[in-house]
């Protein structure tokens, strides 16, 4: 279980990314709802370890409208995983896992094993975040690696195994690395999956970048060193060239989604609703 007053402060590791704590500040404004959608009672330790009191940069519509955004996008890969996982993918892996959670708060089915690809140093300050607290699926394996390098051999001796089916999630890795090095990752994903593999991430929509509403919020991230570096105009045709049938989620068909962001629809233009796209796919067989 979390600790009662939370874990003390300690330096945040390098390898600790403002994105991941950013999501862990959307799950924890989150878990204090009546009726969560995302239920992570770590998130406020993992915050309060870090001594993290931040944001986005920047004070745009975007930025304002990015934790609401974050808890439909965990809610959306949420149920992708567990239903994957129901539908025969006994193996799941987070690439850049960051301080996801869903090993130990998602209802998995028996046998699942949870895989998390993160740097080392940020998986010591998960654990010591999460202080023993049991996994809900049936095994889950720290692996301990770059998730933007040549994670394959760490991930084999934790014990994967690329002739069962596989739920594969970069949830917001991809966009934030070059793009040779997306072909790379995705090629290693592609390697090791078995008919039946699914995967899931969030992409960067090449067309809307250069809009009023992202635009400013692009700056501001390039000011801290963050950037996102690769993008897609059609993801469907580029997924398929590596082997994957994709589809992108249109996600004011979602009832959560719906309720969370209509109040926003307002304020925000039409490139708005289409900045990232939440793509999910099967392997082609």
């Amino acid at each position: 279980m979390p600790h009662p007053a939370g874990p003390q402060s300690l330096p945040a590791p390098d390898g600790l990314s403002q994105v991941a704590l950013w999501t862990a500040a959307a799950h924890a404004a989150e878990y204090g709802r009546e009726a969560p959608y995302v239920r992570d009672p770590w998130a406020g330790d993992f915050l309060h370890a870090a001594g993290y009191r931040g944001g986005p940069p920047g004070d745009g519509p975007m930025q304002r409208l990015l934790p609401e955004w974050a808890v439909v996008r965990s809610r959306f890969f949420d149920e992708h995983l567990v239903a994957a996982a129901r539908a025969g993918c006994r193996q799941v892996v987070l690439l850049g896992a960051g301080l996801d959670t869903r090993a130990f708060r998602l209802d998995w089915p028996t046998g699942v094993h949870v895989f998390e690809v993160a740097d080392p140093a940020l998986l010591a300050f998960k654990e010591y975040v999460l202080d023993g607290a049991p996994a809900s699926c049936g095994r889950r394996s720290a692996v301990g690696a770059d998730p933007a390098g040549d994670w394959r051999a760490e991930l084999l001796a934790a014990g994967f195994d690329p002739a069962r089916p596989t739920a594969w999630l970069a949830e917001t890795l991809l966009y934030h690395l070059p793009p040779e090095t997306v072909e790379s990752v995705v090629t290693a994903m592609t390697e090791l999956s078995a008919p039946g593999s699914t995967f899931g991430a969030e992409c960067v929509n090449a067309e809307t970048v250069t809009s009023s509403f992202v635009a400013p919020f692009l700056d501001a991230l390039a000011d801290t060193g963050l950037a996102w570096h690769w993008r897609l105009a059609e993801p469907e045709r580029w997924w398929a060239g590596h082997h994957w049938d994709a589809r992108v989620a249109d996600p004011f068909t979602l009832p959560y989604a719906v309720e969370r962001l209509g109040p926003c629809l307002p304020m925000l233009p039409e490139a708005a609703a289409r900045t990232v796209f939440l793509i999910t796919g099967t392997l082609r067989t």
